[in-house]
């Protein structure tokens, strides 16, 4: 079941959780959540995933408020939120429409329970034409779903927030 925005708010507000840090009340949308632009990464290098070796790219941050995309051009953004996600949940990040009808698409993958910090996502331009983005814009919505069961959790090379 996907929480509603009641249920969402409830779940940044309970201490003992905290849902979502870094907040912005102006971010809840009816049955998720909007996510901001932190930090924008250009790839500097190729990587690998293997069945033993997985090697992933050298980045560089990209310091500046604004950053255009060239037609073609993929990048790695960090959200300014840090999820806390308790083990009774999962998200998923989708786009906001804003963000397709300009001809880009983010590349997300699921938030798995227990998952705890930023998150990253990748940003692809797929238009003709340069695209603009701005730190502090909100990019995707993450949606939270309850999960049924015992779960396993998040205890990944990624826990923390690690960007690769």
């Amino acid at each position: 079941m996907i929480l509603g925005n009641s249920k969402i708010l409830k779940l940044v507000k309970d201490e003992n959780i905290k849902l979502i840090e870094n907040f912005n009340e102006s971010c809840v949308e009816g049955a998720g959540y909007d996510l901001r632009i932190g930090k924008i990464y250009k790839l500097k290098s190729g990587g690998k995933i293997g069945v033993s070796e997985r090697i992933t790219p050298e980045i560089e941050e990209v310091n500046c408020k604004k950053y255009s995309l060239a037609s073609g051009e993929y990048v790695l953004i960090e959200t300014i939120e840090k999820v806390n996600m308790p083990k009774n949940l999962l998200a998923r990040v989708l786009n906001r429409s804003s963000l397709f009808r300009c001809g880009c698409s983010l590349f997300t993958a699921v938030v798995d329970p227990g998952y705890r910090g930023i998150l990253t996502i990748g940003l692809k331009n797929l238009a003709d034409f340069q695209f603009e983005v701005e730190i502090g814009a909100r990019v995707g919505q993450i949606v939270f779903e309850t999960v049924d069961g015992e779960t396993k959790l998040y205890s990944g090379k990624y826990q923390g927030g690690k960007v690769v």
